[in-house]
């Protein structure tokens, strides 16, 4: 089997759902027959494919195959490690989306249209794993946001979809503007799209100690555009407000689109180690949206905007792990997130679950000061145990070991729940049972990802000063967090408590600006959608005066 075809028959996957995108326009009404069977075939002939081109993988390592070019620069198709696990845990996370909509919106009158946008959508995903080239990396990301965008308002008779999903194609074009400059600059730098030989030429130069003037900006500017992508603070106040939309887009786009943030930034890895700013970038904003993702989302009373929450501290997470270097954390944090994401938002009407956690009751804690330092402890040995059994170096590997550190503050707050409690020594076994599942799967799981994308990202290096002061930080500003919430439970509410609670409910109120500034953007519409426009207006007015009124009134 040759290169050329082995590239068709990755293509396959992609082309059904376009096909399937087509046919909805000639059914995008109730209960589209064909449109359903195809897209169900479709999701099929990917996981088939993924399947196919994963053994040529094992077997080959790299495949790559030109279809188009212009001066070095167009369309082809890269097939390895990174692209092949990204395209498996699409394949699935398609079939499973595809199905549950097909019993979601029937009876729906515009059925087969939503079903073609969805496909449309998951095509457009496919192409910028596969892509090969920086044409087509640029190609497949504004598609696969445009068709996010035709999702978004899917319903366009509600004022709240439109303004969340304006707030996502301004943030959007922002991040397209970016990737493009970022294209144009690495192009510039080494007169090609071609991401092998762009990949090579900057390993080589390393080792020559050749500079690279414009690679420096483009990979500020790859880290801008996943922040942007991933909805990173203060521009995540749209994906918080995407509730109107129906359930599956929410399940693709948590479980599925955000992740292409982090997907860029691993694979342009070679292109940010080559970069010292850019990976300060992502270990700063990365990870103060996931701390302040964390805390606003243990505040939340609705279950969807929870779940928002947790996907931008997930996504912050995820950059945070990039720009410590340590790609296959991050890829295996991507992965188990975007399951455990769809299966979240696909469940999260379940009557059945909502009666099994109703049935659940919290133990009684006692506020031991000695066993929640008893607790801490435990924790910390674990984790301990496991980096030596491992043999982690604690000189080389420390931002593994950082990553792993925040994974030993839930076990804490796991610990001290248990032992700090009335509950039984089954209980205490349980929560030590757990832990050891936890710390196993992170060390195994990790060390699994890396043997399988080792040829495809950089080694890991030992972090800068400015680095390691940064991750000291980060994990000061978490050890500090997980304490008061550990404390939390045994302290009174104090009337500054709930203030602040209700404020950080609110998200700070960073999202009233980001309303102001589109409704602003765009006034213009008024003449041609005046009955729309007005009640979007409605909608942000009374958001922003309610911010205002609960302001005054805890801090009156």
């Amino acid at each position: 089997m040759n290169d050329q075809t082995i590239a068709l028959i990755s293509l396959l996957s992609p082309i059904a759902f376009i096909a399937t995108a087509l046919v909805s326009r000639f059914q995008p009404g109730m209960r589209p027959i064909l449109v359903k069977k195809m897209s169900i075939s479709a999701t099929l002939i990917s996981i088939i494919i993924s399947a196919i081109c994963s053994l040529l993988v094992f077997q080959q390592n790299l495949l790559e195959v030109s279809l188009f070019e212009f001066n070095k620069i167009g369309i082809s198709i890269r097939l390895d490690s990174l692209s092949m696990l990204m395209f498996s845990m699409i394949a699935l996370l398609s079939f499973i989306v595809t199905k549950y909509s097909l019993n979601y919106l029937d009876g729906d009158s515009q059925q087969g249209r939503f079903i073609g946008r969805l496909s449309a959508t998951i095509a457009s995903v496919q192409l910028l794993v596969l892509s090969g080239n920086l044409g087509l990396v640029f190609i497949s990301w504004v598609l696969m946001s445009l068709s996010l965008h035709r999702l978004l308002i899917f319903y366009k008779e509600r004022p709240g979809a439109i303004i969340a999903a304006r707030k996502k194609f301004i943030v959007a074009r922002i991040g397209d503007a970016c990737l493009l400059a970022a294209v144009a600059l690495l192009y510039l730098q080494f007169g090609t799209g071609n991401l092998e030989t762009i990949f090579q030429t900057i390993k080589n130069n390393l080792l020559l100690g050749v500079s690279m003037h414009g690679v420096e900006a483009a990979a500020i500017l790859l880290a801008a555009t996943a922040l942007l992508k991933s909805a990173q603070f203060p521009t995540h106040g749209w994906l918080i407000e995407v509730m109107e939309t129906p359930t599956p887009v929410s399940a693709l786009l948590h479980a599925g689109l955000l992740n292409a943030g982090p997907f860029l930034i691993v694979r342009m890895a070679y292109i940010m180690e080559a970069s010292f700013y850019a990976s300060i970038i992502l270990i700063v904003l990365g990870g103060f949206t996931a701390l302040f993702a964390s805390i606003v989302f243990m505040t939340q009373t609705s279950i969807k905007t929870t779940l928002a929450y947790s996907s931008v501290a997930h996504m912050g997470f995820s950059l945070l792990i990039c720009g410590l270097g340590v790609y296959p954390a991050a890829m295996l944090h991507l992965v188990a997130h975007s399951f455990y994401k769809a299966h979240a938002f696909l469940s999260s009407g379940s009557v059945i679950d909502s009666i099994r956690a109703a049935k659940v009751t919290a133990t009684k804690r006692v506020g031991s000061i000695i066993r929640i330092v008893l607790g801490i402890l435990l924790a910390l040995s674990v984790y301990g145990g496991f980096a030596l059994l491992w043999g982690i170096d604690f000189e080389k590997e420390i931002a593994l070991l950082a990553i792993g550190g925040i994974i030993v503050l839930g076990l804490s707050r796991l610990f001290t729940s248990a032992i700090d409690s009335n509950g039984s020594l089954k209980l205490m076994l349980r929560a030590s049972l757990l832990s050891i599942i936890v710390t196993t799967a992170f060390f195994t799981l990790e060390s699994g990802t890396h043997y399988l994308l080792s040829s495809q990202i950089p080694d890991l290096i030992v972090p800068n000063f400015i680095e390691f002061i940064l991750i000291s930080i980060l994990l000061v500003a978490f050890t500090t967090v997980v304490l008061i919430q550990i404390a939390a439970p045994l302290i009174s509410a104090s009337q500054f408590s709930r203030a602040l609670a209700i404020h950080l409910r609110n998200g700070l109120y960073v999202n009233t600006v980001f309303d102001r500034t589109v409704r602003a953007l765009y006034s213009h519409d008024k003449e041609r959608k005046p009955k729309v426009i007005e009640n979007i207006e409605k909608i942000t007015s009374e958001n922003s005066l309610r911010n205002v009124n609960t302001f005054e009134k805890q801090t009156a």
